[in-house]
């Protein structure tokens, strides 16, 4: 009895022997960070083989394409992530001394925020801004009205649809 693969499928280890250097050196010119790059090549893939468990792949015409498209998103995410953090950061900096959190703490706090983030991701920015004032800072609908320069009614509906949105995420 021979293994062989069938001619509809790749084998993942194929797929990585072949690819990874061509993708973690892709990664590594947008990054400036070869050690970056690394780890997002290892999460490309990784990403690919829990899509597909069990080692087999569809045949892919375009392996590469394919890689490039998983990998742009985790760049994407990767950049999102680090701009979080330096606004974190930079809050952070501005609170006194006794109140600031442990290392323990931040964190938690970043993990936390991250999660958040990729919770209302796909919202529209408005939607997005007045369930984060709401939430996180306690803001009144008529003061996100004014800010956002819509009808009181109007933030009613956002967050409507914000709240919608979390409870699909969640399912």
């Amino acid at each position: 009895m021979t293994d062989s693969t069938p001619a509809d499928e790749t084998s993942f280890g194929t797929l990585y022997r072949d690819h990874r250097s061509w993708l973690e050196g892709w990664l590594s010119r947008r990054l400036g960070d070869a050690w970056e790059a690394a780890d997002l090549a290892q999460d490309t893939f990784l990403r690919v083989l829990a899509a597909h468990p069990g080692q087999r792949l569809p045949s892919l015409r375009e392996p590469r394409a394919y890689l490039l498209t998983v990998g742009k998103r985790l760049l994407i995410n990767h950049y999102k992530r680090r701009s979080l953090e330096r606004a974190y950061l930079e809050a952070l900096a501005n609170l006194p001394e006794a109140l600031a959190p442990s290392p323990e703490q931040r964190w938690i706090l970043l993990e936390a925020l991250q999660a958040l983030d990729e919770l209302l991701d796909g919202l529209p920015r408005a939607v997005r801004q007045a369930f984060l004032w709401a939430q996180l800072e306690g803001v009144d609908y008529a003061t996100i009205a004014e800010r956002l320069q819509v009808s009181e009614r109007t933030v009613k509906r956002y967050m409507v649809k914000a709240y919608a949105h979390c409870l699909l995420v969640a399912l």
